[in-house]
């Protein structure tokens, strides 16, 4: 498999993140995938943003489920730019997209675009949470999955293997030989996040993994030689 380097939120390290803009300028600087992350409104939108809150990125305040899109769209999300929706950027770029989804519910909306677009090809879905990566394995035949984790026990392989990923994300800070070796000898691939310093790339060359999310354009770059 190539190593990938994907875009996480865009690039949030230099343009406001999960915003238009920074998938643009992910996409410009080359990475190989985008990541972004679905919430849904009130009014059941696919909003993209990281937290189930508006206060830390945009200038209002309140849980994303309890407003309307046209409630969002009146934020401003980061130099201007407002929160879009993943119809949006799937219009806005061309790039491969991997989707976090927050829960089962946004599983559900989400198969709903993917069958209707056709997006398997394109879209490869994430989720911190077992139900919601086997919600949309069952409701999308042909998605590609990946189960994340911060924290994880020995069970890690077993379970992405048991809601049917054919990847694993795992923080860059805790992942170990032995995990990476195991989810490999299981036909698993393993993405580490979030790699944005050399000392970073330099492991992700020691765990031979297959892929790294990261906030910075110039880690593509360097990571062509390090990783």
């Amino acid at each position: 498999m190539t190593f990938l380097t994907i875009g996480h939120r865009g690039v949030m390290g230099v343009e406001p993140e999960n915003t238009l803009r920074s998938f643009v300028r992910a996409e410009q600087s080359g990475m190989d995938a985008i990541e972004l992350d679905l919430h849904l409104s009130k009014d059941g939108a696919l909003a993209v943003m990281h937290d189930a809150d508006v206060d830390r990125t945009t200038d209002g305040k309140g849980p994303i489920a309890e407003m309307t899109l046209a409630e969002l769209r009146q934020l401003d999300a980061g130099g201007g730019e407002r929160v879009p929706v993943f119809e949006e950027v799937l219009d806005a770029v061309r790039s491969p997209l991997q989707a976090e989804i927050k829960d089962v519910a946004a599983a559900r909306a989400l198969a709903d675009v993917m069958r209707r677009r056709d997006l398997v090809p394109r879209v490869e879905v994430s989720s911190f949470h077992d139900d919601a990566i086997a919600e949309i394995s069952a409701l999308v035949p042909g998605v590609r999955t990946v189960l994340i984790a911060s924290r994880w026990g020995a069970d890690i392989v077993d379970r992405g293997k048991a809601v049917g990923a054919r990847c694993l994300a795992l923080n860059i800070r805790r992942l170990t030989l032995e995990t990476v070796e195991h989810a490999h000898a299981e036909g698993l691939r393993v993405i580490g996040w979030v790699v944005n310093t050399q000392d970073h790339l330099r492991l992700v060359r020691a765990l031979e993994l297959d892929g790294a999310t990261t906030d910075y354009p110039e880690i593509r770059r360097t990571g062509r030689f390090t990783a």
